[in-house]
């Protein structure tokens, strides 16, 4: 079962307020903890309260502060898209529906109003969000003024585009569509929407969408309330201009009719409330009074002895300008109008079919596919459950200590850092760095009170390998093997080196002494590539030059290993220049055996090969080549036939995508040591600690 559903509309004034007030209440009717979050919100920081957030908590009495239950305001929103820090924006969202989750059964997201301008960016914005908090699609889209083919065109486009950017669609509802045009709709719409999206079609109701007295009120710009405050909230279903004689005039009232006048027509108001209380014509809504005038005193005298008074307003404007104005009010479903939220969710109850919707929820099977940001977010908060201690040996590099204020600043892992602590203390003040000297422990090895035991235990290792010990004395000089001795004897956690030092300087000690686990032959490495909308598992790309068919069976297993601790279903493709059984030769035939030791090994795993990389990632090319892989065109973890192959892909998908390589992780040691690039940068080193802590959990 999933426990989210993101509500979204492609244009303003859909009405998709009326699925989420009606799927709030569906859901709580089946779990007690229901959550509702609003990433963003329509007006700006100052208006926030007016928004539908206020309506939802209200209402339901949903224990969420409103601050809890969004993230910015739209304005906000475009100032961070303006500066790119649409990234930021999007990992601040994360965070915040991840407290909401935590909390509730079920959480109901609410995408953007598009009240603003950039109706395509706002689409993209609603994506993201989805995408990113995992959630599939329930689509509303309005039928307002449109004809039966713009409708379909309309609908079957918004289900597309979602679907397009691999978000599920769980319903589709068509909102505000005229009667006469629902038969044809759902018929046209049945032979093009995929058998398992639910298709629910409204009618326009004139009950939501006809706006109250307060709510003319409050749009009409000067208006001044003169009676009947106390009957604001009647309900507008026509307006009539009286600028008529009253004979003709009274045979243009209709229930519920709002009444527009220049203020000085005293017989057009008197009319007008006399027919409110009389049992021959149907009750007034209320009167706007325009051009600034209000009634002379006598028909003030007269109004203030009726015991039943409709809404008057005076309005400064003419009676053309008004009645425009009264015209173009989209009335909002509000707080403080529990029959309007009371409708919107009988009409819910009445159009949507309950019972297929509440059993689709709870049968739903999640794509599995997890983005960067959410993947970078899991990580980091991996690793602050079990808080570790990881050892940087190159304390002498910038980067390193740019990486350990970030690290530090938010309590991810405990850091102890390698080198002369008078010059790192110095950098970290050059730099201008936020650094707690008092949450670091810098360390120089050959005064560590460590030093001489570290040696001896390097000597015990090693002496059958003809080091003596002045050599280990020498060698533990060397911040590698000193880092490496600190995790092998348990004073850290883990260690990332590399960002000076080449891959045999970092991993060449833990080879040497931690070494491999058991079962294990062979280290071997992966890459989390972080690409705009999925999160892969390269490996291995960084140590083994040309594996056999054995070592490249083990690497599979040790990355889809990797690729479920990580919270990434592992898919494993195992990649050559044909797939299937279209080509023939040396190379083709060392993964086809890797591919069966695989299947033997580890019949749990879904896995594929010999197959071409486009038909491992793209479905559309998976299907042709492979039709019936559990694997093809949605492939996780590609396992590259030699290094030569994986680290020039891993570089080229990287540079070429702009995607975010996090690694090498290093897989089979007993502990974990993982190597940086040289060419690394501060985010590359950031985030290889957080996954080297999340290693050390296991």
């Amino acid at each position: 079962m999933i426990k989210t559903v993101f509500v979204t509309s492609t244009e303003p004034y859909s009405g998709k307020s009326i699925v989420s007030l009606g799927l709030i209440d569906m859901l709580l009717g089946k779990a007690q903890k229901i959550g509702y979050f609003k990433p963003i919100v329509s007006r700006n920081v100052q208006e926030r309260k007016s928004d539908h957030i206020q309506t939802v908590l209200s209402y339901f009495d949903l224990p969420i502060s409103y601050e809890d239950a969004n993230a910015f305001s739209w304005q906000e929103a475009m100032r961070l898209s303006e500066t790119e820090s649409q990234g930021e924006m999007i990992d601040i969202i994360i965070r915040k529906y991840k407290q909401l989750e935590d909390k509730y059964d079920f959480t109901v997201i609410e995408g953007s109003d598009y009240a603003g301008e950039g109706t395509a960016f706002e689409f993209e914005v609603n994506v993201s969000i989805a995408k990113n908090l995992g959630a599939p699609a329930i689509v509303v889209v309005s039928g307002e003024n449109k004809t039966t083919p713009q409708i379909v065109n309309a609908a079957m486009t918004a289900v597309r585009n979602f679907e397009s950017r691999e978000i599920q669609v769980l319903a589709l509802v068509i909102n505000k569509v005229s009667t006469p045009q629902v038969d044809d709709i759902r018929e046209l719409l049945a032979t093009q929407l995929p058998p398992e999206i639910i298709l629910t079609i409204i009618p326009a109701m004139r009950g939501l969408q006809a706006p109250t007295m307060k709510e003319i009120f409050e749009e009409l710009p000067g208006s001044k309330l003169l009676f009947g405050k106390e009957r604001l909230d009647n309900q507008v279903d026509n307006f009539v201009t009286g600028a008529m004689q009253v004979p003709n005039f009274l045979n243009f009232i209709k229930e519920n009719v709002l009444i527009i006048t220049p203020g000085d027509r005293g017989d057009i108001i008197i009319a007008a409330l006399q027919a409110n209380l009389s049992t021959s014509y149907p009750p007034i809504a209320g009167i706007v009074l325009t051009a600034g005038t209000e009634p002379e005193e006598p028909i003030i005298r007269l109004i203030e002895g009726l015991q039943t008074v409709v809404p008057i307003i005076s309005v400064k404007s003419g009676t053309f300008e008004t009645t425009t104005r009264i015209g173009n009010i989209r009335s909002r479903i509000t707080a403080d109008n529990t029959k309007k939220i009371q409708l919107a969710i009988d009409v819910f109850n009445k159009y949507v079919d309950v019972a297929k919707l509440d059993e689709r929820i709870v049968t739903f099977k999640h794509s599995g596919g997890i983005t960067p940001r959410m993947f970078q977010y899991q990580l980091t908060n991996w690793a602050k459950s079990q808080k570790k201690h990881i050892v940087l040996p190159e304390g002498n590099d910038e980067r390193i200590l740019k990486a350990a204020a970030r690290l530090i600043s938010q309590e991810i892992v405990n850091l102890t850092i390698l080198g002369n602590p008078d010059d790192i203390t110095a950098n970290i003040k050059r730099l201008g760095l936020n650094l707690d000297l008092s949450k670091i422990n810098i360390v120089n090895p050959a005064n560590s009170e460590y030093y001489q035991d570290y040696v001896n235990t390097l000597y015990e290792l090693r002496k059958n390998k003809n080091v003596n010990l002045e050599m280990a004395t020498d060698m533990m000089t060397d911040v590698s093997y000193f880092g490496t001795m600190m995790v092998y004897k348990g004073h850290a956690d883990g260690m990332v080196s590399g960002a000076v030092h080449t891959t045999q300087h970092t991993i060449r000690p833990a080879l040497q002494f931690v070494k491999t686990k058991p079962g294990i032959s062979v280290v071997s490495s992966v890459f989390f590539m972080c690409l705009p909308d999925r999160v892969s598992v390269f490996g291995d790309c960084a140590v083994n030059p040309n594996p056999t068919a054995e070592q490249l069976a083990e690497i599979a297993i040790s990355s889809a290993e990797s690729s479920q601790r990580f919270g990434i279903e592992p898919r494993i493709a195992m990649l050559s220049y044909s797939s299937g059984t279209s080509g023939e030769g040396e190379d083709v035939e060392k993964v086809r055996r890797a591919t069966e030791i695989v299947k033997t090994k580890r019949p749990d795993l879904k896995v594929e090969g010999p197959i071409q990389y486009d038909a491992a990632v793209d479905p559309i090319v998976g299907r042709s080549k492979l039709p019936g892989s559990e694997v093809a065109g949605q492939a996780s973890v590609l396992i590259f036939p030699d290094l030569n192959t994986g680290n020039n892909t891993y570089k080229a998908v990287q540079r070429e995508t702009g995607a975010l390589a996090i690694g090498p992780m290093l897989q089979g040691l007993n502990k974990p040591v993982n190597d940086l690039s040289r060419g690394c940068t501060v985010d590359d080193i950031f985030n290889t600690v957080i996954i080297t802590a999340i290693q050390c959990q296991e």
